[in-house]
């Protein structure tokens, strides 16, 4: 049952949350016994990723009522209970969930199942899809939650009370909050839309997107098709490279020294050294394999390279996006919700690229497809005449 504001309030005390700490596998096994059960658990990590590729675990917490357990990932592995409790059974929440999916995949190699983001959830209630935590705690309870430790050094040994309070209280109000979501879901029949949205989120977190990384790139327009192919090798060939050593993508070569490199094309390393943003460091180290990948691109067929990517500013591209986007967001007012919510400007900007090329329409499915396909269709149509 929903724990009511008032009740749950009662319960806790901001000061000093009720949490336990969990640093060996038998602890963590007893822990997910009392889990047991359960309908819902409330999960959050804190990690560190400034110099890896890979997120650093520095802390697991969850919770399914007003006690929290603090799992030092530093001192136990995932054990099988805990990691069966992610895969099965309750429903997982989480707050913008996106980095700690990737800190469950390296630490218990599972993704968190079925899984509900509560940021997600705000974003079908309210026009504020990116809500921070803090301000959904206080916009759900009226409580307003520290934040002195949002930036700690949460690998150092022992964390102080503060840092454990804040800890717990991150996934013990985040059980309050959905609670309250759910019913105005349920009341707006909205519920389903984001259980579809979250496992969206489960299941693009387990496709190798490395391959479609360039299609980030906002300038895309002013690259030729076989540019387009040398810097789609090159940011793949970075993911590969940044995963192996396990280094920030920055740390090996930015999006923007990529982006100048497959603007010039370049055949030898004299050539390479000339372009802007190229260090010698980078001709000696990574040179042979960049111009490897910039000669594949030279050397690829016509007929298979990527196609062109139309300027965002002018016609025919410009008109077509510009009515699509007003049908989205007409539709977005009526339900009150964030335009971004029904569509994504790159999934946009794909829909008016294959209606432009008279390709087959990757039309939105589910939830909204039911919203916004016959909006979209009737555009599409009206414009092409």
């Amino acid at each position: 049952m929903p724990v009511s504001t008032t009740t749950w309030n009662s319960l806790l005390s901001i000061a000093s949350p009720s949490y336990h700490w969990i640093d060996t596998p038998q602890a963590l096994d007893d822990a997910c016994e009392k889990m047991t059960g359960a309908s819902v658990i409330a999960l959050d990590t804190e990690f560190f990723r400034e110099n890896s590729f890979y997120p650093v675990p520095a802390l697991i917490q969850f919770a399914c009522d007003e006690t929290a357990y603090l799992i030092d990932p530093l001192a136990t592995d995932c054990t099988p209970a805990f990691k069966a409790m992610l895969e099965n059974g309750p429903t997982k929440l989480l707050h913008a969930s996106s980095e700690d999916l990737d800190v469950f995949q390296r630490w218990a190699g599972v993704l968190p199942t079925p899984l509900i983001d509560t940021q997600v959830a705000q974003g079908f209630l309210s026009e504020n899809p990116g809500m921070g935590y803090q301000k959904l705690v206080e916009f759900w309870t009226g409580e307003t939650l520290p934040k002195e430790e949002t930036r700690s050094d949460w690998l150092e040994r022992p964390l102080s009370e503060a840092q454990c309070c804040y800890a717990a209280l991150d996934v013990i109000y985040l059980l309050e909050v959905w609670s309250q979501q759910a019913d105005k879901l349920h009341t707006f029949g909205r519920l389903r839309w984001v259980e579809q949205e979250c496992q969206a989120i489960v299941s693009q977190a387990q496709v190798d997107s490395a391959d479609q990384w360039f299609t980030r790139q906002r300038q895309l327009w002013r690259l030729t098709p076989r540019q387009i192919e040398a810097y789609r090798q090159m940011t793949t060939w970075r993911e590969g490279e940044t995963r192996q050593r396990n280094l920030p993508r920055n740390w090996l070569v930015s999006d923007k020294v990529l982006f100048a490199i497959a603007e010039a094309m370049p055949k030898n390393r004299f050539e390479l050294a000339k372009v802007e943003g190229v260090k010698p460091p980078l001709v000696k180290k990574e040179g042979d394999a960049l111009l490897a990948l910039v000669k594949q691109a030279h050397a690829c067929p016509d007929d298979a390279l990527p196609a062109a990517w139309p300027d965002p500013a002018r016609p025919p591209f410009k008109p077509l996006f510009k009515a699509l986007k007003k049908a989205i967001t007409a539709q977005a007012n009526e339900l009150g919700v964030a335009p971004e919510m029904l569509m994504r400007r790159r999934d946009i900007e794909q829909l008016v690229m294959q209606s432009l090329a008279h390709e087959p329409l990757t039309l939105p499915v589910g939830w909204r497809g039911e919203c916004l396909n016959p909006s979209l269709t009737h555009v599409l149509q009206e414009e092409s005449k």
